[in-house]
């Protein structure tokens, strides 16, 4: 899989001519979307996290893998049937609106909060919600901070673009303490500034933080304070006003989470295809019911992203599960059923 780095800021922006630029705020002009622009280059370009293990990250030998990574290549498998068609690119957390705006990428799913004013005024428009988070904070080890209240006064990194210095510092500003907050573009800084003790604490979402802690030299050296001050649900997004190129990764998220609800996995999909008794089952892989056409898809998309990636539950297991260095619990993250928030519209 090819790939590539990108770090865009508001230079990069500027110097896109006023045509491209007015085409990555308002995709779909007439009958067009980006749809027919991905069909057409053949390949989805996905922008992404390189830096947090878990969720999106760049290794060594140039393989991007994570929880994120895993729903780009589910959007590839939903459009062509092939979960190998898709280009990464790796956004800073300042960038990747910019991408978006300029047509540089065609969707991000790169741990990003969804919220009011990034809905209504960057230009973008969110998928569902396929990770429930909050923001924490991290200190050393052998630092005396047993709650976040008692950094006041110290110093916290965090990095530029993102929710977490809003949050950080409403935290402390509604219970009248002070704190000191310095940003860094990447988190690889902040990570480099707090070991080299300029920080008294990081903070980030949760997820992050111990996707850090669990994949450093020395885990025992770092300690997440308990508490969790926001609410971060994180979901991908597009250029606004594109409700077909919207609707197409809606339903690639839908698709994982409907599958666990319904038992259909990576491991039973082949029968699935095959079913000939069970309706919800063969409306959701494509044997009756014409969901697939209303999106510009092929009858069987959603059996197609299961067979590439699996249903949400496995993506979740392979990245952060039980088995990974993470072991993230589930919790919010659950199927309804299981009490969590995860809930899927009936494919019908």
């Amino acid at each position: 899989m090819k790939h590539k780095k990108v770090v865009l800021g508001a230079l990069a922006i500027a110097s896109v001519i006023g045509g491209i630029a007015t085409l990555g705020f308002g995709v779909a002009q007439g009958n067009t979307s980006r749809l027919d622009t991905v069909k057409k280059r053949g390949k989805l370009i996905c922008g992404v996290n390189a830096t947090v293990p878990g969720f999106g990250f760049l290794d060594s030998n140039g393989k991007y893998s994570g929880f994120d990574v895993d729903f780009c290549k589910g959007v590839a498998a939903a459009v062509f049937g092939d979960a190998s068609k898709v280009d990464y690119v790796s956004l800073t957390a300042a960038a990747r609106f910019t991408a978006i705006q300029s047509g540089e990428v065609d969707v991000v799913f790169r741990n990003t909060t969804q919220t009011s004013s990034r809905d209504g005024d960057v230009g973008v428009d969110f998928g569902p919600v396929n990770f429930y988070d909050g923001q924490a904070v991290m200190v050393k080890a052998n630092s005396p901070a047993k709650r976040i209240t008692d950094l006041a006064e110290a110093t916290i990194c965090t990095n530029q673009g993102t929710t977490t210095e809003q949050n950080i510092n409403d935290y402390f500003r509604q219970r009248k303490l002070k704190i000191k907050v310095v940003t860094y573009q990447d988190f690889n800084l902040v990570m480099a500034a707090f070991d080299q003790g300029r920080c008294d604490g990081v903070t980030t979402d949760a997820s992050g933080l111990a996707s850090r802690k669990a994949t450093s030299a020395d885990p025992d050296s770092y300690r997440i304070l308990g508490e969790i001050i926001s609410k971060e649900p994180l979901s991908p997004f597009v250029a606004q006003n594109d409700s077909k190129w919207r609707d197409i990764i809606t339903w690639t998220v839908y698709a994982t989470i409907y599958a666990e609800e319904i038992d259909v996995n990576s491991r039973n999909i082949a029968d699935a295809r095959k079913n000939t008794i069970d309706p919800v089952v063969r409306r959701f892989v494509g044997l009756e019911g014409t969901s697939g056409k209303g999106f510009g898809l092929s009858p069987d998309f959603a059996a197609d992203v299961i067979q590439s990636i699996g249903n949400y539950k496995e993506i979740y297991d392979r990245n952060l599960g039980p088995k990974t260095k993470l072991n993230i619990p589930r919790r919010l993250n659950a199927n309804y059923e299981q009490g969590g928030l995860l809930y899927s519209p009936p494919f019908r």
